[in-house]
């Protein structure tokens, strides 16, 4: 594993030149990832707008900002993205704006694609779901992880899933519909419970 993610972090990007990257490859009619398509580029605007404006309007909670206010020790938070993906348009903003809180964390950014080798290390049941966080410690022991979505949000799909059998088109926009409305609470939720819990099992990280 460690061989992995040292190879990934030196690859890895800043989340303001992942933006760029996106924004750039838009402009010339391609989306990240080596698999181009209309689709792809459609969805990928579609995300682009959705980052710009989760960018300008997010708001992090004063939970949320205690809990990351208390971490003393170096973290880096190792995102596996791709411009195209609904849920990461979503959620890497509300993860870009919680790192920012916090000097001692240092957000990093990968592609899915161009990181097989580290994504499945990372899988969630069984498959390359994304956005995936990873948080490691300065010397690069995985602190927590997190992803593909907020917990509220894997249960409507679990739950629309064993209804259903899959997950169709009015699904996928329902999901969009409620990620809108939560503007990013559960993915603070989330994060913080999960280093509250680790807080409690390894003090040493505050």
């Amino acid at each position: 594993m460690k061989n992995s993610l040292e190879k990934s972090l030196q690859n890895a990007i800043s989340y303001e030149t992942y933006r760029t990257l996106v924004s750039n490859l838009l402009a010339n009619g391609k989306a990240t990832g080596p698999l181009q398509s209309e689709a792809l580029t459609n969805y990928s605007l579609l995300n682009d707008r959705r980052m710009k404006r989760l960018d300008k309007t997010l708001q992090i909670s004063e939970d949320t900002i205690t809990t990351i206010n208390s971490i003393k020790e170096p973290q880096t938070w190792l995102t596996i993205t791709e411009g195209w993906c609904g849920d990461a348009a979503q959620n890497l903003p509300v993860i870009n704006k919680i790192a920012a809180i916090n000097p001692n964390i240092n957000l990093k950014v990968v592609l899915r694609d161009e990181n097989l080798e580290l994504m499945d290390l990372f899988l969630t049941n069984g498959g390359r779901a994304i956005p995936k966080l990873i948080a490691l410690d300065a010397e690069h022991n995985v602190i927590f992880t997190w992803g593909p979505r907020p917990s509220v949000a894997t249960k409507m799909v679990v739950d629309y899933k064993a209804k259903n059998g899959n997950l169709d088109a009015q699904f996928k926009q329902d999901l969009q519909v409620w990620y809108n409305k939560d503007k990013g609470k559960s993915v603070q939720e989330d994060i913080v419970r999960l280093l509250i819990h680790r807080f409690s099992e390894k003090k040493i990280i505050f």
